[in-house]
């Protein structure tokens, strides 16, 4: 067998690395290209959902309408006392003049380099099925993630290292796996999800050093098992499963030359680690740049802690907000400026924000103890882009004046999708995938792209 198979090792190390470089012949895109601006995508989650009217969007009006009940059913709330405004001041920063939260001083500085979406909203006031929509455009959880479409899209740029890579603080995030899932893409497609509670490198990614063999032993063994795969494999045509299972398991070898090093944090210089900040989700940032930087297609950061939404600020609102805003606002604006001084900038395109926003008014406590709270708010909220092809100094869309509406550039989320799908040389109307006797999307029959916000 290994004589009749001798040639066949080289073209079996060919195939390898052909199939990361794009879709298969068996499930090849047939989405359209469009000329790329971005490369690789950092999307920083705030799970929870950051008030609006506290961080990109002033609302000055709120203070003559302070303790007024908004009207409509929608709004009327039996626990609010009515609007509130935002005890935070809003200056002008930069040379846009783009005014920002005093809550969030380190992005201010960095504005210039931001495109802030102020018109953005969602078909869901809840948490489960608007965090679905935001990560597979979809409300139910049946849907490939973004990252994955991007993946089948594009493929990888790194054959060492997985295209799509989750960094999470807790096993216990609300919805959890279904937000990153392939769905039915092809399993090779999933996202790789790296739990960053503890940052030694050992155990970022469990079992990734084989104990007993050498890298050259488990090349040895799996080649010999990669023949008798595709051996098995030509009696099945056509089985995804089957080809994605032998991409995984060329990814798993190829990942112990490179995963460590670049996982290890520890490679960084002082200066850098500092600048990020030295909480869980500060270090993520600081990771989510170096897998970047070694060829990840895209990136996901969340920001959450064992499970709970810590942007949902239903009671005691001004004050978490204040301490919530301290860690991720460091954070980003570091990761910003760490790529604009590696020349990252240009070509990667960072998002900032969650899967709504909070209500203009208070939210109280049955006991009326607390301090008030803001509750979920979807019909207009904002979102802050960077880099990779979005127009600098820019703010995009308005909400009316007290925040509640979106009242010119309307972008809803599948709008957004549609953009990023844009930026990053794909064109979300082409970009599909045959399933179950039909043809999907990630932006299913919707979908506008927003030109205005590209440079």
């Amino acid at each position: 067998m290994l004589q009749r198979s001798a040639m066949g090792m080289g073209m079996l190390g060919m195939l390898g690395v052909h199939s990361t470089l794009g879709a298969p012949a068996s499930d090849k895109s047939t989405g359209a290209m469009v000329p790329p601006r971005a490369k690789r995508v950092i999307f920083l989650f705030m799970n929870g959902g950051p008030s609006h009217v506290d961080t990109f969007d002033p609302k000055p009006a709120l203070a003559r309408y302070e303790g007024t009940q908004p009207s409509g059913d929608l709004y009327k709330k039996p626990k609010s006392t009515g609007f509130m405004p935002s005890p935070f001041k809003f200056s002008e920063h930069g040379q846009s003049g783009i005014q920002v939260s005093e809550s969030l001083p380190h992005l201010a500085k960095v504005i210039d380099d931001c495109c802030v979406i102020r018109s953005m909203h969602t078909d869901v006031p809840n948490h489960e099925p608007a965090l679905l929509q935001m990560h597979t455009g979809n409300i139910q959880p049946i849907r490939p993630a973004f990252g994955s479409w991007l993946l089948y899209g594009l493929g990888t740029e790194n054959q060492n290292l997985p295209g799509y890579v989750v960094l999470r603080p807790s096993a216990n995030i609300v919805v959890g796996p279904a937000l990153w899932s392939n769905s039915f893409l092809p399993a090779k497609y999933q996202a790789t999800s790296i739990l960053t509670s503890d940052l030694s490198v050992e155990k970022l990614i469990p079992h990734i050093r084989n104990p007993r063999f050498s890298l050259k032993e488990q090349r040895a063994q799996l080649d010999l098992l990669e023949i008798l795969n595709r051996q098995h494999l030509e009696e099945r045509a056509g089985d995804s499963e089957l080809e994605a299972q032998i991409q995984s398991m060329e990814t798993a070898y190829r990942m112990q030359l490179q995963a460590l090093e670049t996982l290890n944090l520890e490679r960084e210089d002082p200066e850098t680690r500092a600048m990020y900040g030295t909480s869980s989700f500060s270090q993520s940032c600081l990771m989510a740049r170096r897998l970047v930087e070694s060829g990840v297609r895209c990136v996901t950061v969340y920001y959450t802690n064992k499970g709970n939404q810590p942007w949902d600020t239903h009671a005691n609102h001004n004050t978490s907000h204040s301490k919530l805003c301290a860690d991720s606002d460091r954070a980003t604006a570091a990761l910003i400026s760490d790529l604009k001084r590696r020349g990252l900038l240009d070509d990667t395109l960072v998002i900032w924000g969650g899967e709504f926003g909070r209500t203009p008014y208070a939210q109280t406590n049955a006991d009326g103890k607390k301090p008030a709270g803001r509750d979920h708010h979807h019909t207009a909220f904002s979102m802050l882009l960077a880099g990779g092809g979005v127009k600098r100094g820019c703010v995009y869309g308005g909400s009316d004046e007290l925040g509640m509406q979106v009242q010119s550039g309307a972008m809803h989320v599948h709008d957004l999708h549609a953009t990023l799908l844009h930026l990053m040389g794909l064109d979300h109307e082409q970009l599909t995938y045959r399933y179950s006797g039909r043809d999907f999307r990630l932006t299913d029959i919707h979908g506008n792209v927003c030109h205005d916000i590209m440079a």
